[in-house]
């Protein structure tokens, strides 16, 4: 036996290790010592069996009742998990929580981008449907602004004849003038008032050519603005008469409330 062994036997390490007092440093040292001699595992051996001896000698018995007493004792005794599985189980359950927290701020987020993007794009094709529907305005006003100035040049043109077109005793508030331009075959009409007629009754103007009356349309407290109408080469009057509603392709002369000559002026 060499003296590195005879050294470690000496020393306590072996008694501490059998009753649980060594170091962690200790414990590996002994445990390399028991696996490596054979001398050191024999002394083991013998400890062992010495403490078990030992303790089975200074064994006391146990009172009777002790066992009823300690089994009564546990059945009273809540079960309590052991805090390393706690501990796991523990981890685990924060981190789930943790992950559906996670789920549900991103599912929050995203149905809130969502819902973002839907309103911008509605917002987006409001503003494109205004957008539509100001070019439309745009597009109305300045085709008004055409025919009203189309309108202006007609009225000012010195080839223009203006024409006033009175009632007779039948309508005796109604008037009109007719714009005449035979250079440029152009007609127009500006209602200024007109007596009010049942409703089954309308005021249908006419260009008289020789022996036949060409309607030019009917005419209405609406038409209260100038307006275009047919150009009749070669008439020679207009005549307004009372037609049932809708209008008359004949005109009714017995129904004429007011006329006027274009010969003079053709």
């Amino acid at each position: 036996m060499n003296d590195k062994i005879t050294t470690f036997l000496n020393s306590d390490l072996l008694e501490k290790y059998l009753i649980g007092e060594t170091t962690s440093a200790e414990t590996e040292k002994v445990e390399t010592y028991i696996s490596k001699y054979p001398e050191v595992q024999n002394a083991y051996n013998t400890l062992q069996s010495n403490l078990e001896i030992l303790s089975k000698s200074n064994a006391v018995e146990a009172p009777k009742d002790i066992l009823n007493n300690i089994l009564d004792a546990l059945d009273e005794t809540p079960v309590v998990t052991l805090k390393p599985t706690t501990r796991r189980y523990k981890k685990w359950y924060r981190f789930s929580i943790a992950a559906s927290i996670t789920a549900l701020i991103f599912a929050g987020s995203s149905s809130l981008f969502f819902m973002q993007n839907q309103s911008l794009k509605n917002e987006n094709q409001k503003i494109v449907d205004e957008i539509y529907d100001l070019r439309n305005d745009i597009s109305s006003n300045n085709s008004k602004l055409d025919d009203i100035m189309q309108q202006f040049k007609q009225l000012n043109n010195p080839e223009t004849e203006k024409y006033i077109i009175k009632g007779n005793n039948r309508a005796k508030n109604l008037k009109t003038v007719a714009y005449i331009n035979p250079k440029e075959k152009t007609s127009m009409i500006d209602v200024v008032s007109l007596p009010q007629l049942p409703d089954e009754q309308c005021y249908q103007i006419w260009a008289n050519v020789q022996d036949r009356m060409v309607s030019l349309g009917i005419l209405s407290e609406t038409d209260r603005e100038l307006k275009q109408i047919p150009y009749t080469e070669n008439a020679l009057g207009l005549s307004i008469t009372i037609e049932p509603k809708g209008g008359n392709n004949i005109a009714s002369k017995e129904n004429s409330v007011a006329e006027v000559s274009l010969q003079k002026h053709n």
